[in-house]
């Protein structure tokens, strides 16, 4: 039953009715008249089992576009320490995944002014929330679109948050993540390379 959940919560993302994973397992818990939860991993190994079927060497062909994308954007921001985080570090972007940074800098004023010098299409940017294992902290979120049609978001946070251990929510794993060095050298060496636990 577990298994049937994981899938079903899967779809409900890969299809975006929903976009936590905790109201997909919660919603496919409830449709299928499940009482236990599969883990956020096991959702997400489903997420990454379906979209490979569905999308083929696209897939592959995708990620490696994203991850340039990332590129040029994290060298644009380079002293603002970027880091590639999410499914694209990870290497399970699929079509609906967007390109997620993190930048550490004092003021997110220094970051939106460097992307508006560069003539970058911000569609959004707020302070929001976010949730850090059993605490919440505020960070800021910009929001960009690519002229490739690509979605980012630019999450600000502050440069002594740089060196904390964070756990990943979906994995649970540390979440390292990819500097402007390693991401070209990834680039290089193995541009399809995944980042998950064994």
């Amino acid at each position: 039953m577990k298994a049937r959940v994981a899938t079903e919560a899967a779809v409900l993302l890969y299809s975006q009715q929903e976009k936590e994973y905790k109201q997909a397992k919660d919603k496919a818990a409830s449709t299928l008249g499940a009482r236990i939860l599969p883990s956020n991993k096991a959702v997400a190994e489903e997420l990454d089992r379906i979209s490979d079927e569905g999308e083929g060497a696209f897939k592959k062909e995708r990620l490696v576009r994203m991850r340039k994308e990332a590129l040029s954007l994290m060298v644009m921001l380079g002293d603002f320490h970027p880091r590639l985080i999410g499914s694209v570090w990870r290497g399970t972007a699929h079509k609906n995944s967007d390109i997620d940074i993190e930048a550490f800098v004092p003021s997110p004023d220094a970051v939106l002014e460097r992307l508006y010098q560069n003539s970058l299409n911000v569609t959004k940017a707020e302070w929001q929330p976010m949730t850090k294992g059993k605490r919440i902290e505020t960070a800021f979120h910009i929001y960009l679109r690519f002229s490739s049609g690509y979605q980012i978001e630019i999450v600000v946070r502050s440069p002594e948050k740089m060196s904390e251990i964070e756990k990943c929510e979906i994995y649970g794993d540390t979440m390292k993540g990819l500097n402007v060095h390693q991401l070209r050298k990834v680039l290089i060496e193995n541009p399809y390379q995944r980042f998950l636990p064994s």
